[in-house]
């Protein structure tokens, strides 16, 4: 009988270190698939088309939208953001594992359609090391920063009752590592 793959979906604040967990998972993880999103902001310095998200036009956005090609979808700061059906399915069909990242409210769609998906919560120490995170990165305009720190409490709040595991970030190592014991089904 043929392996299906699992899903497992990170999810946090902006701010509480996900990207930065995932890239050291996945560097000795190379049987896991990461599902790549599509989005209509802007490249940040560094980031790469097909690689850290999909940038796409609004038209293009669109013709995916109207074509039924999102698991889930959300606006977020502004953005239009999802997740390609195909970018999980492809792999879990053929065995693979998958991890998709999304914001908290992708997290509660994909598993209202994905029987099965561990949901994974990245917890910041504290609403203050998160806002000094978001400064320090130097990305975000004050609006937006101010946004992100005022929707954190509901996503912590969420998280933390909804979630099939809450990993806080105070020290990234650490947290890496219970990352990848998830993963591995270590620490369900």
């Amino acid at each position: 009988m043929k392996k299906t793959g699992r899903v497992f979906v990170v999810a946090g604040p902006s701010g509480a270190g996900k990207d930065t967990l995932i890239r050291r998972v996945l560097r000795d993880a190379p049987g896991v698939h990461y599902a790549v999103s599509a989005t209509t902001r802007v490249p940040r310095k560094g980031e790469v088309h097909g690689k850290d998200y999909y940038f796409l036009g609004e038209e293009e956005f669109d013709r995916l939208l109207e074509r039924g090609e999102f698991l889930e979808l959300e606006e977020v700061y502004g953005n239009r953001y999802g997740t390609l059906k195909s970018e999980v399915e492809d792999a879990v069909s053929s065995g693979r594992d998958v991890l998709v990242e999304v914001d908290v409210k992708g997290a509660l769609t994909v598993r209202s359609k994905l029987d099965g998906a561990l949901l994974i919560f990245i917890m910041p120490p504290s609403i203050e090391e998160l806002e000094s995170r978001l400064r320090k990165r130097g990305t975000d305009p004050e609006s937006e920063i101010k946004t992100r720190t005022g929707i954190a409490p509901w996503e912590i709040e969420t998280g933390e009752s909804v979630f099939d595991v809450v990993i806080v970030n105070r020290d990234v190592d650490e947290a890496a590592d219970e990352l990848a014991g998830v993963l591995r089904g270590e620490k369900v």
